[in-house]
């Protein structure tokens, strides 16, 4: 039994680790897939709050990989999170026996800010990094998605 516990642990690990640097390269493929920067940032707070350090680790490995492969900005990401954990985060609190909704809230809401500064550097830059049509779309509820699960 333990041994089945351990190899169980051992193979969600390389799973995980599998994708979360295999995934990034297959967007940058496969444009079609969602980026999941609401989950990563969601996942970066819970550790933050205490959760652990895997769940530290593991978003910003997962975000370093989508800047080397996509060249999004990662600082922007962790800026984007920092922000939403500083200014709204304790008011989505007010959901805590809710689990899914205070998941929802945030993915939402960190989607939301990193749209926001990237459209501010987009206008600051006088660039065009991004462009709001309807796969930005899926890729949110793609987020919110990986959220409820």
């Amino acid at each position: 039994m333990r041994n089945r516990w351990f190899i169980l642990k051992l193979l969600f690990g390389l799973i995980l680790i599998g994708v979360v640097v295999l995934y990034p390269m297959l967007i940058s493929i496969y444009v079609f897939l969602p980026l999941f920067i609401g989950f990563a940032g969601w996942s970066l707070l819970r550790g933050i709050d205490g959760a652990g350090l895997g769940y530290i680790l593991i978003p910003l490995i997962y975000l370093i990989n989508l800047e080397i492969n996509l060249s999004l900005p990662l600082m922007m990401v962790v800026f984007a999170t920092l922000l939403y954990y500083l200014t709204l985060y304790e008011h989505v609190l007010v959901f805590k026996k809710c689990r899914v909704c205070v998941a929802v809230l945030s993915v939402v809401l960190i989607d939301l800010y990193y749209l926001g500064s990237l459209l501010m550097y987009d206008l600051l830059m006088d660039t065009s990094s991004i462009v709001i049509d309807k796969l930005l779309w899926y890729s949110l509820f793609a987020d919110i998605f990986m959220a409820v699960l």
